[in-house]
């Protein structure tokens, strides 16, 4: 079985007073679904930015370039927050399964406007945008994304100087 290593983020930042992570939809190959001649209302999928650890790499320099390529904000590390471990199986070429590792951090908000992303990116990334972290863990459409933040959420209230 083939291995891939991801690395992505949980990017923290603090306004009027509550925290928020930045997000992203991914963009979705394909045009929106018809029935007859209705158009079928997609659904929403909310991600964390992440993508594929580059030769030479270290997990923590591809969490912070990923989310800056993926949502056009600069982000400073923290700390590690876990792993997530999932089997899948390619839905392009030969279909065969993959076992990924996805190395996520926690990492604060430096600057940069979400969602201003280079055009090259809009293959990968419909929007990026803010969630609040309080609901996040009900919007994010991964159950291993939704562990990965409720980390988050137990980090900041065992280390309230962030």
């Amino acid at each position: 079985m083939v291995r891939e290593f991801s690395a992505g983020g949980v990017v923290l930042r603090r306004m009027s007073g509550e925290w928020q992570i930045a997000a992203i939809e991914p963009q979705k190959e394909g045009s929106e679904p018809t029935r007859g001649k209705r158009r079928v209302p997609r659904k929403v999928i909310l991600a964390l930015p992440k993508g594929l650890v580059d030769a030479g790499e270290k997990p923590d320099q591809t969490a912070t370039r990923e989310v800056f390529e993926e949502t056009g904000i600069t982000a400073s590390l923290i700390t590690k927050l876990a792993d997530i471990r999932y089997v899948y199986v390619r839905s392009w070429g030969d279909r065969e399964r993959i076992f990924k590792i996805v190395s996520f951090y926690l990492l604060r908000y430096v600057s940069g406007w979400i969602d201003d992303v280079m055009p090259d990116m809009r293959v990968e990334v419909r929007r990026a945008l803010w969630l609040k972290l309080e609901d996040a863990h009900r919007q994010l459409a991964y159950n291993g994304e939704r562990q990965v933040v409720r980390k988050a959420q137990e980090y900041l209230k065992s280390h309230p100087e962030v």
